[in-house]
């Protein structure tokens, strides 16, 4: 039996934090002691690293969709839900990818058209740069983009200069927290001066090597918690 504390202090957080985790059922049932305290198994502790592991390229959202389906010793659905994250964010370095092709391009002065058409309705931009239509709708409200309506039915009209910009706006949502930086990169396109937009493209890219390095991690500890529940007799349904 393992304390509390004892992982609290490995995996350096509060034992609040390992409650949660309880009460939201990412862990098996705890057994108590005679005086009340909680008393946690080698597999107990197995699980706890597991979200901290995955968390950090995961997010927590997908942390509690998967560590119930692996309680259940479904560890094929699990698996597929981690594969949908992998395949999002490589669609995302695409995206990023493609929004600094553009801006090198635009700024080694090439004059080579980026886009096909001259002008895309909302549903023709979003599905060029890989996102929603409520999605160009919220980057609008926020100020980040302002598309030209069309003149005779008044719906909104997108051209090669707005496709730029929104392929810098989807690169960077997955690098900076902050609104105000991905202004001053879009008005710093205004003015011709791409070298800030290029500096936080490639930063996105590094983050986003970052965070595939972190999946990895967190996949070596969902597979050691699968094979820890295979040993104990666990079956995948």
């Amino acid at each position: 039996m393992v304390k509390p504390i004892e992982v609290a202090r490995r995996l350096k957080i509060s034992t609040s934090a390992l409650r949660h985790y309880e009460a939201w059922g990412l862990v098996p049932k705890v057994k108590r002691a005679s005086n009340g305290y909680r008393e946690y198994t080698d597999e107990h502790v197995a699980y706890f690293e597991c979200i901290r592991a995955m968390n950090t390229g995961f997010g927590m959202n997908v942390v509690r969709d998967v560590m119930p389906l692996i309680q259940e010793g479904n560890f094929t659905k699990a698996l597929w839900i981690v594969n949908n994250v992998q395949v999002d964010m490589h669609n995302h370095k695409k995206k990023a990818e493609q929004a600094l092709a553009i801006l090198e391009r635009d700024e080694g002065g090439e004059n080579v058209p980026a886009f096909k058409k001259k002008m895309y309705t909302i549903g023709e931009a979003a599905e060029q740069i890989g996102v929603p239509d409520s999605t160009l709708r919220h980057w609008e409200k926020k100020g980040l983009i302002k598309p030209k309506r069309d003149g005779e039915n008044g719906y909104r009209i997108y051209d090669a200069s707005d496709l730029r910009k929104l392929l810098v706006i989807r690169s960077l949502q997955t690098a900076v927290k902050s609104l105000e930086t991905v202004r001053e990169v879009l008005e710093e396109m205004d003015q011709n001066n791409i070298a800030e937009a290029i500096k936080k493209t490639k930063e996105s890219l590094v983050y986003l090597d970052y965070i595939i390095k972190e999946q990895l991690r967190g996949m070596g500890f969902l597979y050691q918690l699968c094979e820890i529940i295979d040993r104990k007799g666990g079956k995948e349904q």
